[in-house]
């Protein structure tokens, strides 16, 4: 059964031109899947019929997998039997009655325009490694993009002149501009601190880490959270905090949901509309602190 993932994600890649992340998910969930129907003596996939299906997802339920994560696994099964329906390699699709649990929506973790100021203001001096570790968190709350996309951004992606940055994806790409802050801090590091981190190798990545190499999304994570301690900052902030409170700001600022939409990445301006209800919220809860009347 490996081989027929394989052959999926294969499929995902050349002809849906799923982005990476979404094929490891994809992936790790059918891989999982598959050996637990090898564990229970079914080594075929045509063998797996929906009562199969339904035990597993129990299974999952009872070990005390998160909603949104049995959702995740629906989701990636069903895509995976649509597709040997298609192929001709399934008669009938074991996953068309599932569906996925309800999931609450969780409010985003965001910090204030004050404790941004007092992170941002944390890598203030003048080795390398705090110029790179100021631009790299600058350019994060400038654009909202996710870590994975500035970790991944080259020296070509970024247009100082004109202030934007091009974000790639094997579906797509979109620009996203920024301010003169970000600008400043990113030339910074370019003409002063990364071929001093460099140190003689070569890499496309923009940012690097202290061994030349190109910056991991833990060794970023790492950082922020190190920042975010000295700043004083109690809430438990990840990067995503900072592209969370990116749009959140803008919109409590008047910026149009759909331009925020687009600059985030977002495929559904549903996903956008979370930060327009919890400007919303905001605003109900300090008029209930403040009215006299209330």
């Amino acid at each position: 059964m490996e081989e027929t993932v394989e052959r999926y994600v294969n499929y995902l890649r050349n002809t849906k031109n799923v982005s990476d992340n979404t094929l490891t998910s994809y992936k790790r969930d059918l891989i999982k899947m598959i050996m637990h129907f090898q564990r229970i003596g079914i080594k075929d996939v045509r063998k797996i019929n929906s009562t199969n299906i339904n035990s597993y997802i129990l299974g999952l339920e009872r070990g005390g997998c998160a909603s949104a994560t049995i959702s995740r696994y629906i989701a990636s099964m069903k895509s995976f039997f649509h597709y040997l329906l298609q192929t001709g390699e399934m008669s009938e699709d074991p996953t068309r009655l599932l569906k996925a649990p309800a999931i609450e929506k969780r409010i985003p973790n965001v910090l204030t325009v004050t404790q941004i100021d007092n992170l941002l203001s944390q890598p203030s001096g003048d080795l390398p490694k705090e110029i790179r570790d100021k631009a790299m968190l600058e350019l994060l709350y400038a654009t909202g993009i996710r870590v994975s996309e500035l970790i991944r951004l080259k020296a070509e992606d970024v247009n100082l002149k004109l202030g934007y940055i091009i974000c790639r994806d094997k579906a797509k790409e979109r620009i996203v501009p920024f301010g003169l802050t970000a600008k400043n801090s990113v030339l910074r590091y370019i003409t002063e601190a990364r071929d001093r981190l460099l140190k003689g190798q070569e890499t496309e990545a923009l940012f690097v880490n202290c061994s030349g190499r190109p910056m991991s999304r833990q060794g970023f994570w790492k950082i922020v959270k190190s920042y975010g301690d000295k700043a004083g900052i109690e809430e438990d902030i990840t990067p995503h905090t900072l592209r969370h409170s990116f749009a959140l700001h803008l919109v409590e600022n008047g910026a149009d949901l759909r331009a925020v939409q687009e600059m985030m990445g977002h495929s559904v301006i549903s996903t956008t509309q979370v930060y327009a209800d919890m400007k919303n919220t905001k605003i109900r809860e300090e008029y209930n602190k403040a009215h006299p009347r209330n």
